[in-house]
């Protein structure tokens, strides 16, 4: 049946579905994780990067990108669409600042890019963008904020969220873990740490290595090699956005495996 309706976009399924659209969609759960998790003092954006071959060479900024001077984003689907909205995204954003003088309200960019997304689900000869972002920024009316978009042009604002591979995993561990009453920044890092490793656990390693898994195989040069990390956060009254580093990510690791493992010697005794 599906086949009958699932040529064009525009077209919809006796059941009222796009499948265009939910392909769309099925393509990003297929991309490597991102996560954002919101805290009190900030935003934290993590992602793992799909290394197809060791001969690649690296790209610094490949999951995480800048939009301005207190908002990024974190794409999971197919790169060369994310390069097209957050283009777009960067543009709309110097228009506002050229005719207000004022940096655009988070919401409202993010509302300028679904609505572009939703254009490509709705008129012939178009096809949705395959990629999935989470928006982090910071503004004077309400703080900091992290919203989820999806192809279909749909949005929502979230504490903690997770896209791409193993996203159902991955919040579940979210929702056990996050705070309620409000995380610190550096409770926010850890936890990313933690779900990362544990989604990249089920993706990466083999069933033998899973057996014999400790967290100190993430402080090797593999993983952290994999991973972008990015926060945004307050410095006084300035937004701040920070990529970190290679060695800065290891540096977090290494902090991160020895707080764990006194943890669980504290929990053995």
């Amino acid at each position: 049946m599906a086949r009958r309706y699932d040529s064009r976009t525009t077209i919809f399924s006796p059941e009222g579905r796009l499948y265009q659209v939910e392909y769309a969609m099925e393509a990003i759960s297929h991309a490597g994780t991102c996560l954002g998790i919101l805290s009190n003092e900030g935003i934290v954006l993590a992602a793992e990067k799909t290394v197809t071959s060791k001969l690649l060479e690296q790209i610094n900024h490949e999951k995480v990108y800048r939009i301005t001077d207190s908002m990024a984003v974190a794409v999971a689907g197919i790169t060369s669409d994310a390069n097209t909205l957050v283009n777009y995204s960067r543009n709309e954003a110097q228009k506002f600042l050229f005719t207000y003088n004022e940096h655009i309200p988070c919401e409202q960019l993010v509302q300028k890019l679904c609505d572009l997304k939703q254009g490509y689900t709705q008129y012939g000869g178009l096809r949705p963008y395959g990629v999935s972002f989470l928006y982090a920024g910071h503004d004077e009316h309400h703080g900091f904020q992290l919203y989820q978009s999806d192809p279909s042009g749909n949005y929502s604002g979230w504490k903690a969220t997770c896209i791409g591979q193993n996203s159902s995993n991955a919040q579940g561990i979210l929702k056990q873990d996050y705070k309620e009453g409000g995380m610190s920044l550096k409770e926010a890092k850890a936890l990313a740490v933690k779900v990362l490793a544990k989604t990249m656990e089920s993706t990466s390693l083999t069933s033998e290595k899973r057996r014999n898994f400790t967290f100190d195989f993430f402080t090797n040069y593999y993983f952290f090699e994999k991973v972008e990390f990015a926060t945004l956060s307050l410095v006084g009254e300035k937004v701040v956005f920070h990529s970190y580093t290679v060695s800065e990510i290891d540096s977090l690791l290494k902090e991160e495996n020895a707080q764990a493992l006194q943890a669980e010697a504290q929990n053995s005794t």
